[in-house]
Order: C-alpha cells, then sequence, then structure tokens
C-alpha cells in the first residue's frame, strides 16, 4: 500500500479531486438530489399552508424548522451515500493511493458540505419570498444558521457511518442520534424548564444551539452575543464531528 503523501499541494488536488468525483455521481442522481433540495422546500411549505389561518404562528414555527429540516435531511442523505461507498468496497480501493482517511472524509464533507449550502440557500430564498416566513433580525443572520445547521447534518452523517455496516444501519442512527436531541433542544419545552438532569444533556446538543439562536433572531432586531455564542458552538461541532469520523472511519466495511 503506498503512503499518503506529505506534499500539501498534493493532499489538496486530492481533496479535491475526491470531492469532484461524489459531486459528479450525486448529479447522476435524481432522487438524491429531489431529497436535498426539494424535501425541506416542501416540508416548510406544507408547514406554512397547515399554520395559514393562524397569522404569526409560521413566523414562530418557520424559522426553526427552516434550521431542522435540513439537518434531518442531510444527515440522512450524507450517512447513506458514505456507507455506499464504503461497503462497495471504494474505500478500499482509494486508500491504495496516496490519500487518508482525513482526505476521504474531507472530500466528501467538501461535496456533500456544497450540496447543504445549496439546500439551506434554496430553502431559505422559497420560506422568506413564497412562504411569507418574516423575523425580526437581518434574514441574512437566519440564512446563515441554516446553512450551518446542514453542515452540521452533514458532518454528523459522516461520523455516524464510520459506525455502520449496512445502509440500514445507518438510517437506524436517525432516531438514536437526532430524535432525542429534537425531544430536548427547546422546540418542543424551553430547556429551562425541564428537570435539571435533562437541562444539563440538553447543554451538550448542537440542535439545542441551533434553536436557542432561531428562537433569538425572530425576537431580536439584532444579532446579539448570545446567537454569536450559538454560531461559534454550531462551528465547532461541525468540525468536531468531521475529526472524530476520519479518526473512527474503517478501512474496511463487513
Amino acid at each position: 500500500m503506498r503512503k499518503r503523501t506529505d506534499n500539501p499541494l498534493q493532499q489538496r488536488s486530492v481533496l479535491i479531486a475526491t470531492a469532484a468525483r461524489v459531486l459528479s455521481q450525486l448529479r447522476h442522481d435524481g432522487r438524491s438530489v429531489a431529497l436535498i433540495l426539494g424535501a425541506p422546500v416542501l416540508l416548510l411549505g406544507l408547514l406554512s399552508w397547515v399554520l395559514s389561518g393562524q397569522p404569526g404562528v409560521f413566523d414562530e414555527w418557520g424559522a426553526l424548522l427552516l434550521g431542522v429540516f435540513p439537518l434531518l435531511l442531510m444527515f440522512v442523505v450524507t450517512s447513506v451515500a458514505t456507507l455506499r461507498e464504503r461497503s462497495g468496497g471504494t474505500l478500499e480501493r482509494l486508500v491504495t493511493m496516496p490519500m487518508s482517511k482525513i482526505d476521504f472524509l474531507g472530500g466528501y464533507g467538501l461535496a456533500f458540505g456544497v450540496a447543504a449550502v445549496l439546500q439551506a440557500l434554496i430553502a431559505s430564498a422559497l420560506t422568506f419570498s413564497v412562504f411569507g416566513l418574516t423575523i425580526a433580525a437581518p434574514v441574512g443572520s437566519v440564512v446563515l444558521i441554516a446553512v450551518l445547521n446542514a453542515l452540521l447534518g452533514t458532518s454528523l452523517g459522516l461520523f455516524a457511518s464510520a459506525f455502520a455496516s449496512t445502509e440500514f444501519q445507518a438510517v437506524q442512527m436517525l432516531p438514536m442520534l437526532l430524535l432525542p436531541q429534537f425531544l430536548l433542544c427547546g422546540i418542543i419545552s424551553p430547556t429551562s424548564s425541564m428537570p435539571q438532569l435533562l437541562e444539563w444533556i440538553s447543554t451538550v446538543l448542537p440542535m439545542t444551539y441551533s434553536v436557542d439562536a432561531m428562537k433569538q433572531l425572530t425576537i431580536q432586531s439584532e444579532v446579539t452575543g448570545e446567537v454569536w455564542r450559538d454560531i461559534g458552538v454550531l462551528v465547532g461541532f461541525i468540525f468536531a464531528f468531521l475529526a472524530a469520523g476520519a479518526s473512527t472511519l474503517k478501512r474496511r466495511t463487513p
């Protein structure tokens, strides 16, 4: 097996080549593209329709779910697609080249990161223009949180794929990793009103900071220091999951 080169330029070219290959495959997978770009829009459009008879309610819920929907969908798409590559033997073939697990995971992270950004931008644009979402803070701040949530779903999906052996197992991780976060993040009940143990647990869950940021932006006319703190925490989680995924990724899938 050839060793990974220490040349930074060659490392960068390997990572970019991996990302380009994944994007090319994704472009020819119409169902995945439709799921990534279309599903959040359809869900948010349905939500706005359901709440159309209750003035102001969509403004409260729309911003929160604008962050949650992309996170959930990018987690599913990324974890399944990455696991499919591993189970198909792609990783084993690639590591015979001058490529490390970081190059492999970084290439996938970059490719699905591009998809995540497009997803968040399209969903945000239609939610504000067509579905009529209005908030107190600048629109760009909500779009930023939506993009970070989509990237968080991507990094979490890459991390989860390292522990799964089949695509079905990757999907099974959705209720295990994300549904508890949904229950504890503050959407259903404020974290401060939860039992103390659950409140402590919520402080180490990334979705809590996403929801808190969105809540602040719906009522504050400017981006506060608390929102910037939440943004910093989300960025930290994104890089932490990418690093953890690279360190735990198996070269072979049983």
